[in-house]
């Protein structure tokens, strides 16, 4: 029963909640890469809100809850240390709320996440198409303890997680198809209960989560100003179990989000706005398994900083 992003969020696009980020510009989940010794770093705010959700395959509403959002400002970079090699990191702030009942939102900074970005291949065919594939290595590390076991309401999960990623591009003058696998591991984690029961009783304070597998898929046009893409993805527990009937969820809950959306980035090429972009993206919970049935909108603002440059 949580918000989705996208979380440019692991995406992947994983729930807001669950990640904490769906970034855009030059990032982990796009076919782009920064120049050497470049710097692209910017911010992202989002808003993400649910009044339906799934309780295993069952959609309901619940007036203990009302609608509960999801906002979050974050704050990523991404460093070229060469043409086909670049470091990406980011961190949020996240803010919780429910409109009905007696549960309080929560707020506060969730987990860092970082990974390695490699472009192994870039084929040309002519003068008009080109295919790249990409590998990429990650993971995040909780920054606060915020409570894990307080959901919907809770800011993340606070589970360490590894990451591994392919992604394969395909443009043909500017129209483009990408391709996007992620696997992710993640760690157990400790919650404040010294007791608890999922489908049997547990006598411990650790919560085993289960891994998880997505997939993206984005096409659309891509040019020197703009990129203008439609995104579809799908987010799949590797085990997990429902939420039981009018309970709470509970962090190893089987989470499974189907996401459609878009994405519009413009870059500036003037002499005085030159290396800043502006982004936008929205999508759309299209089925699901205990998670929200969300809407989201997020916009950002990136500038590149070229330490490349010859001082005089």
């Amino acid at each position: 029963m949580k918000t989705n992003v996208l979380s440019r969020g692991m995406l992947i696009v994983l729930t807001l909640i669950l990640t904490g980020r769906q970034l855009r510009a030059q990032t982990d989940d796009d076919a782009i890469m920064m120049a050497k010794n470049n710097l692209c770093a910017g911010g992202v705010y989002s808003h993400s809100s649910w009044k339906y959700y799934w309780e295993g395959t069952y959609r309901r509403d619940n007036q203990n809850l009302g609608t509960v959002s999801t906002q979050m400002t974050s704050l990523m970079g991404i460093y070229g240390l060469n043409r086909h090699l670049a470091i990406v990191a980011g961190a949020p702030y996240v803010w919780t709320n429910a409109t009905a009942g007696t549960l309080h939102g929560m707020h506060g900074i969730q987990d860092l996440s970082g990974w390695i970005k490699w472009e192994p291949v870039e084929q040309k065919f002519g003068g008009n198409s080109k295919l790249s594939v990409f590998a990429l290595a990650g993971g995040s590390v909780p920054l606060t303890n915020y409570l894990a076991d307080y959901l919907p309401l809770s800011i993340g999960l606070h589970s360490r997680t590894l990451s591994g990623r392919v992604i394969a591009d395909y443009q043909y003058g500017h129209f483009f198809v990408t391709g996007v696998g992620t696997y992710i591991w993640r760690s157990n984690i400790t919650i404040d209960e010294q007791s608890y029961y999922t489908t049997s009783f547990h006598e411990t304070n650790q919560v085993q989560m289960p891994n998880l597998v997505s997939w993206l898929l984005r096409a659309g046009y891509r040019s020197k100003s703009w990129i203008i893409e439609g995104l579809l993805a799908d987010m799949i527990t590797q085990g997990g179990f429902d939420i039981r009937k009018n309970d709470m969820p509970f962090p190893s809950n089987r989470m499974d989000a189907l996401t459609a959306g878009a994405h519009v980035k413009y870059e500036f090429h003037s002499k005085r706005l030159k290396g800043l972009s502006l982004t936008a993206d929205g999508n759309y919970a299209v089925a699901g398994r205990n998670v929200g049935q969300a809407t989201a909108v997020e916009g950002g603002i990136f500038y590149i900083f070229d330490f490349a440059k010859k001082t005089k």
